[in-house]
Parts: structure tokens; sequence; C-alpha cells
């Protein structure tokens, strides 16, 4: 949502209006700066005074903030009522255990999101965001530009800006050259805005002030020159951001872990009054049966899911982390391992991001060294040269009589970019434009074009043979820059995108960039694992057609961006969907993509690095950036690879879905379980003349099982489960749930029989008896049954990890060491008879045995 909080804009923390259009010399005095910068030990000094500059600062690990998160989970805040209940109805024993219960729960919630807070932290360490800025050594050296953390910027500080950079704290321009910012973040405009140097225009506020930037825009286009006025919490931004109004959308784990968690608590709601009518009716005794139907409601709800969940977060973050994936946002781990479809561009993840210099042409193809001298021209005097392009044609720096005068950046849009030079020419001065970029769109701008040192007219015959000349070069692999120019007299007025017309075409220069050995392998990987790639590229389709022909993704039919502009929304979702490749796409219609993709019920994850691509990352389901990328993107993402491979992202989605798979074991085994025991009481209290198991003896019975499935993070994975993708759905819980809660309603009815009718446990007088034995029954059968749900495969699959075998074991030793010796006292219970245990041996194999034949996938 926009940051527009009005009772805001009259704090100390707003940027004033004035300083808006302040001279230079009286915004100098007032941050106690110059043009030419601070020193090091000037910024040192203001950084050790007012802290480092946190645009998002990370949460504080306060532990009473950590516990009263905790608490806020249903479960937790379930158990503390019932907890309540407990102690009003004065069972004080049923009231100590659920609250030993909350406080195992919430402690150990509270510090494995500690653990998972400074393990973030330290992962987003890895990851660094720098802004350029001009500071000088000493106060008699010269300035010098360089890179500093964002966290190190001070007030004074001069900030270099420039496409895709994130504006790193508030800012006053100085100098802007065609500078637009997406401030939507505060504003909520849809579209970037202008900014200029101070003009004298008076803003109605300040966020439409055209020479004041704030912290968490963007920079879409254009560079710029600016004073830093305001860092940290003492920006708008930040002082918004503390007062919790920013807050992000809920993720698609958070919508699963929602619905399941709605889902047990409507079955407890459904199945929690029924055995309180049961037991009151035949039993007379309101209050006892209130405390049962309360220990039942306990035994229903899975009060460690929290910690389970964050105990696999946490392990997978870190399993990430050595894979060199940086998880960002926790639950975009099972995010991924749902991911359906991967939206990328080709360069860099299919192709090695590493431009070479093919050749240089004319428009018929011939070798033509103009080409050259003009693309390297205009690359020695761009403010914002294209890196990759510029160091291929060798434009670092050369002599020249010209003079830089004003620049066109490139944006995503007009797909070109143009600087504009002067000269002297037979004593009077004339401007020379220079303009690179796409094919088709550097053409459009063209009207005559240069044969045998002739100008021509750039006829349909011309362009077509223009055309064709790219169109060939890309069916190679060359990526192909136009160049064009044009000759105008010297003047004072900037020069607008109106000037791109007219132009004289010169020719192409085509350059290759390699796929990557490891391409085909990683797309072949997630192919395997359920996952389709898409490519949506800025790039000419014939190029994007080869790169994929060369990493064995069939292309189909390429839809162009014109196109998907023509579709509505029904129209693109089904386009989106049978569609492989888009090309000459532009941000907007990336975005539109991923949300198509999304309405089709598809996981979206998109993997981009440019500041074009930050709308599509905020869509996407999971949003993947690289170290490298513009620190815009890598702010957006959830997900960070240090190395642009998909074949490291391929370890990201089956890490993904081994942790929700061990997440999952948790959950359907102890609502499956529990669901039957609540049946079996159901059963139960139709007939038995007293209570099948006192509330204190569940509530142990239920403690002990949790506490051992902390293991399960720890647990191995069938691999079967991992070969495609894997959400949380609580229609499928509902349905293991129903399926497999009467299978152990029927074994819990038959140890009833067995210590009904052989053990003689037929009367009040014998209930402890009974009660040991269903004690027992069900805690054994409870823990093994999860060794037979976690693998999908009737026989086979990974042997369960020697931390769970472990952990199962001493738990089942508790368990039966709480009936079979006199420590069955505390539970108020009889010791069993060492008789008792083949019957519960043939009992729980014989349920087990079952669950594997019956459990669905």
């Amino acid at each position: 949502m926009p940051l527009t909080d009005p009772s805001l804009k009259d704090t100390a923390l707003w940027p004033t209006l004035a300083l808006a259009n302040t001279s230079d010399t009286r915004l100098f005095r007032r941050v106690e700066s110059g043009p030419r910068g601070l020193t090091e030990h000037e910024a040192s000094q203001r950084l050790a005074e007012n802290g480092e500059n946190g645009v998002e600062p990370r949460a504080p690990h306060r532990w009473p903030a950590l516990v009263l998160a905790a608490i806020a989970s249903p479960f937790v805040a379930l158990l503390l009522g019932l907890d309540l209940i407990f102690w009003l109805l004065g069972d004080v024993r049923g009231g100590a255990t659920v609250s030993v219960m909350v406080a195992i729960s919430i402690g150990l919630r509270a510090w494995q999101e500690h653990r998972c807070r400074h393990a973030v932290d330290a992962l987003r360490d890895l990851v660094t965001t720098t802004a350029t800025v001009r500071r000088r050594a000493t106060e008699t050296a010269p300035p010098t530009v360089r890179e500093v953390p964002v966290a190190d910027l001070v007030v004074g500080d001069l900030v270099l800006l420039a496409p895709g950079d994130r504006v790193p704290a508030d800012l006053r321009l100085l100098r802007a050259n065609h500078l637009l910012v997406d401030q939507s973040v505060l504003s909520g405009e849809a579209l970037p805005v202008t900014k200029h140097g101070p003009d004298g225009t008076r803003a109605a506020n300040a966020l439409e002030a055209g020479a004041l930037c704030f912290a968490g825009s963007t920079v879409t286009s254009g560079s710029a020159t600016a004073v830093v006025i305001g860092t940290g919490s003492d920006t708008w931004f930040g002082a918004v951001a503390s007062a919790g109004v920013a807050r992000h959308a809920p993720s698609s784990f958070d919508l699963g872990v929602r619905s399941v968690t709605s889902l047990l608590i409507r079955f407890m709601l459904v199945l929690v009054p029924i055995v309180l009518a049961l037991k009151g009716f035949t039993t007379g005794n309101w209050t006892e049966a209130a405390l049962f139907a309360v220990s039942v409601a306990v035994g229903l709800t899975p009060e460690m899911l929290p910690a389970v969940v964050t105990t696999n977060l946490a392990k997978g973050a870190a399993f990430m982390a050595r894979r060199k994936v940086i998880v960002r946002r926790l639950g975009a781990i099972q995010d991924l391992g749902a991911m359906t479809v991967l939206c990328t561009d080709k360069t860099g993840t299919l192709t090695q991001d590493r431009v070479e210099l093919a050749n240089t042409v004319d428009i018929w193809g011939e070798p033509d060294e103009d080409v050259l001298g003009y693309a390297r021209l205009a690359g020695r005097f761009t403010t914002v040269p294209d890196g990759q392009f510029d160091a291929a044609l060798g434009a670092v720096r050369i002599d020249s009589e010209f003079d830089f005068v004003d620049e066109l950046p490139f944006d995503p849009d007009r797909r070109a970019a143009t600087v504009i030079l002067s000269r002297e020419h037979g004593g009077d001065d004339e401007h020379v434009l220079i303009t690179r970029g796409d094919p088709d769109a550097v053409l459009a701008r063209c009207s005559h074009v240069r044969v045998d040192g002739r100008l021509r007219p750039l006829t349909g015959d011309l362009v077509e043979q223009a055309r064709e000349v790219a169109r060939a070069h890309a069916e190679h692999g060359l990526r192909m820059l136009a160049v064009a120019a044009s000759v105008l007299p010297a003047r004072r007025l900037r020069y607008t995108e109106d000037d791109e017309r007219d132009l004289v075409f010169v020719g192409f220069a085509g350059f290759h960039d390699p796929t990557k050995p490891s391409a085909r392998a990683a797309v072949d990987e997630l192919r395997a694992h359920g996952v389709a790639v898409k490519i949506v590229t800025g790039d000419n389709p014939l190029v994007a057609a080869r790169v994929c022909a060369e990493v064995g993704v069939e292309p189909g039919e390429i839809v162009l961006g014109s196109r998907v502009d023509r579709c509505d929304d029904d129209t693109l979702r089904a386009l989106a969907a049978r569609t492989t490749v888009f090309a000459k796409v532009t941000p907007t219609q990336k975005a539109r993509i991923v949300r198509a993709l999304r309405a089709h019920d598809e996981v979206v994850g998109f993997l981009a690095d440019g500041a074009n691509d930050i709308i599509a990352l905020r869509e996407a389901d999971v949003g993947i950036s690289v170290d490298g990328a513009v620190d815009v993107a890598r702010d957006v993402a959830d997900i960070i690879l240090l190395e642009k491979d998909l074949s490291v992202l391929g370890h990201g989605v089956i890490e993904g879905r081994r942790t929700l798979a061990n997440t999952m074991k948790y959950v359907k085994a102890s609502a499956s379980s529990n669901f039957g025991n609540a049946l079996s009481i159901v059963l139960a209290s139709a007939f038995l003349p007293f209570l099948p198991m006192l509330p204190i003896q569940l509530l142990v019975q239920n403690l002990t099982y949790d506490l051992a499935q902390l293991s399960l993070p720890w647990d191995r994975v069938d691999p079967d489960y991992l070969r495609r993708p894997r959400r949380w759905v609580a229609g499928d819980l509902a349905w293991f749930m129903l399926l497999l809660g009467p299978v152990s309603s029927v074994f819990d009815m038959a140890t009833f029989a067995v210590l009904w009718w052989v053990f003689g446990a037929d009367s009040a007088a014998h209930q402890s008896l009974f009660q040991a034995g269903w004690f027992a029954e069900g805690l054994v059968s409870q823990i093994l049954v999860v060794l037979v749900i976690r693998n999908r495969r009737l026989r086979g699959g990974p042997r369960p990890s020697r931390p769970v075998l472990t952990v199962f074991a001493v738990a089942v030793l508790f368990g039966l060491s709480l009936v079979f010796t006199p420590a069955a006292g505390l539970l108020h219970l009889n010791p069993l008879p060492v008789a008792y245990l083949p019957w519960l041996a043939v009992i729980v194999t014989a349920y087990c045995a079952c669950v594997r034949w019956v459990k669905p996938d």
C-alpha cells in the first residue's frame, strides 16, 4: 500500500519543501558539506554519531517481541484458552501439564525464530548493497568516486544515481539528466515520475517536488548527482516503516499454513462438542465431561506445528546457503518447492553473460569500421554506460575532438539511448547525435542511410534489407546493436525524445553471448522435477530461439510484447499457459505475464537482475535475483543466488520440497492420529462406564509424541516426493485424515477388546489398567506410524535418519516406562503386565501394515 500517512508530513522527519528550491550554497551550509563531498574522516565521525543508514531496519532480536510473536500462533492461543479452562475447573494437574506444553511450544518457537533471524541477517551480509558516492581522502585531496555500503551513508554525502539504483537515503538533487524515479512504494503512483534539479517550481507536497528523491524509491532511467539530507529512521520511508504502516501481503506459503490451520480447528470444533455431549449425558458428570472434552481438544491441537515449521525452514535456509542460495524470506523456501513455472531472462542464466564483439557491418552486411567508430564514441561519452557492450567495443577511453552536451539514457520502452556531442566544424559549432539500441527501434527513427559515401532515403526496401541482415545474424545467435547518427546546428535547448528522428542509419554491431555449458543439464533437471522453464526477454526473438535450441528448450511459437498488449486478461492467461518464449517484452508486459500464469493456478518464480524487472519480481510467488543484480532487484527478491546459474536454483527447488515433506510428515501423522483418537473416544463413550483415558494422560501422551516430532527436520525424504512441485493443500490433508483416522480408530477398538476380554479391564475398578493399555498403544502407534507414512512407496525408499530413529526410540521407551513400571502411578495408572507386550506388538504391527497399504500418496 502507498506510504502516504498525512500525519507524518508535519514531523521533523518530513523533508521541508524549502529544501527543494533552496540554493546549493545554503543547502551545503545546512548539511555541513560542499560540492567536493565529505572527507572520509567527516563521514566516519557522522556515522559514529548518528548510526547506520537503515532504510529498512532489521527487526530487533528482543525476546519479549519473539515470545509475543510465538503466542500469536493460532494453536498456541487456542492452548492458552484451553489451559485457562483447566484451571477454572480445578484440574491442577491438567492445567499444569498444558502450561508446560504451552511453555515448551512458545520457548521452542521463540528460540528457533531467534536463531533464524540471526542466520538470515548473516546470510544477508553476504549480499552487499552499495551506493556510489563522491568523497575525499583528506581536506586537500581531490574528490574520488567510489562504492560504499548503503549503511555507511551519512547526511552531507554526495551520491551519484544511475538506472537500477535504489535511492539509498532522502536526497536533494543537484543535477539530473533525464531522471525517472519509481516512487510507487511511497505515493502509489503507477508510473515513474520525472525528477530534476531545483527550478523554482513550487510543489503541493514534498513527494511532488522534482528536486527531492526519497529512500525506498527506484531509479528507472537517467542519472543524477544529489546530496543526502536524511538517513535511516530520519527518512520519510524509515519513519513510516518504523510506525508499522508498511506490511507485506501474505505469501502462498502463509496462505497454505493458514488454510491447514483453519481445517484442523474446524475438525476440533465439530468433534469436541460431540465428546462433551456424549460424556455429559452418559455419566451425568458435566465437569468431568468438560475436562475430558478440553483434553480431547488439546490432543487435536498440533501445538508444535509452528516450532516444526520454523525448524524445518531454518535448516533449509542453512542448507541452501551452503549451495550458494541466500534466503531473504524464510517462507520462500517452501514457495520455491511449490514452483511450477520459472520465468527467466536468457542473459546470464542460460548464457554466460559475457559479451564479445563479433563484427560490425553496414546495411548490406559488409564489414564497416565506421559503425565501430560511432559506437565507441557514444560509449566514451555516455554517463550511464552499458558495461558489457561498451567493454566489448573497447570504448573505455578514446581521444576525440568532441565534447559532451546531453544524453537521453536507455529505457526499456524506447529500447534506445542517445548521446549528443559538440564539435567545431568550419568555424561553427555543431551537435552530433549518436543513437544505439534495438534494430527495430533505431530503424524506426531513421530517414536516410549512407551508401557509397552518399546519403540515400531509407526506403521500405532498404529497411527490409537492414532487417534481413539483423535477422540473419540473430539466427546465428548474435545480439545486434543498431547504430545511427545525425548532425544538427548547435543549440542551447535541452534534447528530448522528439529529437531522435530523421537519423542516418550507420549499421550494426554484432555481439556473441555463449550459452553456459551447464544450462542444458539445469533445464533438463528442472523439467524432470516438474518445473517448466519459460524465457521472458526483451531481446530479439531469433536470438532467443537460437539460445533455446542450444539449451534444449523447445521454443514453439514465440510471442512478442506487442501481442501481449493486444490481449485482454483472459486471452493472455491462455496464451501464457501454452507459450514458452516471450521476446521484446517491456517491464509492464513481464508483470502481466506473471499475473496471467498465477491466475492459471501456476506457482510462478521469476528470475531477474535488472531494474526493469522489479514489477515482475513483486508479482511472482517467489522473486529470485542474483548477487550481481542492481540493488533494487536484490531488495525486492525473496531468494538471491550467489551464482547466476539455473543449476544452483535447482538445489533450492529440491530443498524447498524436502522442507515441506518433513513438515507434512508431522502434520499428516498428527492430524490423522489425533482424529482417530477422537473417533475412538466418541465410540468408547457410548459403552464404557468410565473415561477411556484421563485428561492428564491424554496431555502427557500428546506432549511426548509432539516432542519426538521435532527431530523430523533431520529426516531423509523419499526421492519420489521431490519429483514434482508440492504445496500446502488443506483438501489433501482432510482426505488423509478422513481415510487414516478411522483406520487408527479400528485398531483402538481392537485394543479396547483385548483389554476388556483378555485382561479383564471391564469395570470402573480396573479403569486404570484399561487406560494404561490404551495409553501405551496410542503413543507407540502414533510415533511408529510416522515411519510408515514418511515414504510414498510400499517398499523401498530412504531409511529414516539416525536422529529420527534415536529420538523416536527414546520416546517409545519413555512412554512404555510410564505404564510398565511403578512410574505409572504418577499418571493414576496401574502398571501393565508383561503379557500385554505381545498383544501390543501385534496390534501396532498390524496397524502400521494396514496404514502402509491404504495410505494415499
